[in-house]
């Protein structure tokens, strides 16, 4: 995080926070995909690995499946416990909670420049929106450092 320029007038003061927001925003989306892509492949692979073990376990007489099904339950045991170790699927949440606490903060800048005449922008309303983005990137910074503590 940065603080804001000095020197500029308020609409271009303006213009600097959206194109950081907007970065903002790039980096919570791009983070949310790899997060949500990384629990979902976690959860369907423990899932399939628990239903051949189970249909493994239900075929009787036949040791070497019932070894290959215990191999397997083994491995479901491991696959399940990184997703608490990584907590992929709780920094995914975290991410596109922030996506959308960037949007919020985007659209109300976009609006007020929009709505506002470009000599009448005022430079304590585009800071204050600024504050905003700055609480935005410090509460993702203490949620992430937790989920991470947790680990």
């Amino acid at each position: 995080m940065t603080d804001l320029p000095s020197g500029l007038k308020p609409l271009e003061l303006a213009h600097h926070l959206q194109s950081q927001i907007q970065r903002g925003h790039a980096y919570a989306r791009s983070r949310k995909h790899r997060f949500r892509w990384k629990s979902v492949a976690v959860r369907l692979t423990t899932l399939v690995l628990s239903a051949v073990s189970t249909i493994i376990l239900g075929l009787q007489n036949l040791d070497p499946w019932t070894g290959t099904a215990f191999s397997l339950i083994a491995v479901v045991t491991v696959v399940s416990a990184l997703e608490p170790f990584f907590a992929w699927r709780s920094l995914w949440v975290l991410m596109e909670e922030a996506s959308y606490r960037f949007h919020r903060l985007e659209d109300d800048l976009s609006y007020y420049l929009a709505s506002t005449p470009a000599e009448e922008v005022e430079g304590e309303r585009v800071r204050e929106m600024f504050s905003r983005y700055q609480e935005i990137w410090d509460s993702l910074s203490s949620r992430w450092l937790k989920f991470r503590d947790n680990a």
